[in-house]
C-alpha cells in the first residue's frame, strides 16, 4: 500500500469528534503498527492531526489553519508551542 493510500484510510477512520488511541486505529484499519505510526506521523506533520498523551485528535478547520499560519509565516509575532502562545523572537 502506497503511503498516500494509508494516510487517506487512517484519516477518514478518524472520529471528527473525539480521540482515539493508535491501537484503535490499528485495529480498525487492519494495517501493521508500524504503517500506522508513520502515517500518523505524516498526518501530523501535515497539521491534520494532533497527537497528545497516547491518543490522537484530529484537528478542526480552524485549528489547522492557525497551525499552519504559525508554523509559515515569520511575520506574526507570535508562536504557538504545545499549546501555549509565546512572543516570536524577533532577529
Amino acid at each position: 500500500m502506497k503511503d498516500e493510500d494509508a494516510d487517506w484510510l487512517i484519516y477518514h477512520l478518524l472520529p471528527q469528534d473525539k480521540p482515539i488511541t493508535p491501537e484503535e486505529i490499528q485495529k480498525k484499519c487492519g494495517l501493521d503498527a508500524a504503517v500506522v505510526d508513520a502515517s500518523l506521523a505524516r498526518l501530523e506533520r501535515y497539521l491534520l492531526i494532533v497527537r497528545q498523551k497516547g491518543t490522537v485528535r484530529v484537528l478542526s478547520i480552524g485549528e489547522a489553519l492557525v497551525a499552519c499560519q504559525t508554523k509559515y509565516d515569520p511575520s506574526l509575532p507570535y508562536t504557538i508551542e504545545n499549546g501555549v502562545i509565546r512572543a516570536r523572537k524577533q532577529p
